[in-house]
């Protein structure tokens, strides 16, 4: 018996830098088996996307979307505000398919795919930025810098990795802003090179070692980073060893919230899951349980 009775199996055909037809061949025949009618469709721009997840959005049960956190970020704000959302599942097809691994689905396809089926289906928070909608992360300083500086050259050959190659040229450079922010509880004013919005705690492959970073909490984990020396990165490590929200650091401030509203000193590009479409001043919130999607229920990520 089939255990879903219509999906839509969305891919775009940019995404990632391995052949198209093997990741197909990798995953629709295991899927098929288990949906009654699957509906494959690809796309070539991020409107198409939009428009697909527009079309289908309330007349499927399942979205499965095989691509990168670009693809998945265009699938999000193109259904998020829908009446009726399909459940969402995720193919890693991308660079770094981050919140594929907050999820915890394998990052081969074929494992991917069976992780789907018989995975949990379980209620994830949304982050709102004022008319935008993020899952994985929204970022200002730093993060930006780096996803503005990556080499494309780099990208293709070198994959994640050209993440990593970006965040050491960047921090080279990294200047500090001014900002000021206002959570639920309490104001914060100062200098900083980072200040990320966190539901998932993955950027770039790279997990952030904090402790109370979760998409089912309702809250979301603000981490500033005030300079970009060795100092902070030190802080930063340090973080998973039972070091509390509300601990005192030297060189970085990290507290929960459901709500915060922020300003800079010049207008500073935001990154929302890799992409960078807006500005500061922002005001964010988060949306407590507002998708379901599917999260391996092995806990396996194997690449």
């Amino acid at each position: 018996m089939a255990k879903y009775n219509r999906a839509l199996f969305l891919y775009h055909i940019h995404a990632g830098k391995t052949n198209i037809e093997q990741k197909l061949t990798q995953t629709l025949p295991i899927l098929s088996k288990h949906i009654k009618e699957l509906i494959v469709l690809q796309t070539e721009t991020l409107e198409e996307t939009h428009n697909a997840c527009k079309t289908y959005g309330e007349n499927i049960d399942l979205l499965i979307i095989l691509g990168g956190d670009g693809t998945l970020h265009a699938c999000l704000n193109s259904i998020v505000e829908l009446e009726k959302r399909p459940i969402v599942a995720i193919l890693p097809g991308g660079t770094s398919n981050d919140f594929s691994r907050m999820l915890q689905i394998p990052q081969n396809l074929p494992d991917a795919a069976e992780a789907i089926i018989h995975g949990n289906v379980v209620d994830i928070d949304v982050g709102k930025s004022d008319d935008r909608y993020f899952l994985n992360f929204w970022g200002i300083g730093l993060v930006t810098d780096t996803s503005e500086n990556i080499n494309e050259t780099e990208k293709k050959n070198f994959g994640a990795l050209s993440y990593i190659m970006s965040a050491i040229r960047t921090v080279n450079n990294a200047r500090s802003f001014s900002y000021e922010m206002k959570s639920d509880d309490d104001i914060f004013k100062g200098e900083a090179v980072l200040i990320a919005v966190l539901n998932g705690k993955y950027i770039g492959t790279r997990e952030i070692p904090i402790s109370t970073i979760s998409p089912k909490d309702g809250k979301l984990d603000v981490l500033i980073i005030k300079n970009s020396n060795l100092a902070s990165f030190r802080e930063l490590l340090a973080m998973n060893k039972n070091i509390s929200a509300y601990d005192e650091m030297e060189e970085i401030t990290h507290f929960q919230t459901k709500r915060l509203s922020l300003s800079t000193s010049q207008n500073k590009n935001i990154d929302m899951d890799g992409e960078i479409l807006t500005q500061t001043p922002a005001t964010i919130t988060v949306l407590h349980n507002h998708m379901k999607m599917i999260e391996s229920s092995v806990g396996n990520t194997k690449t």
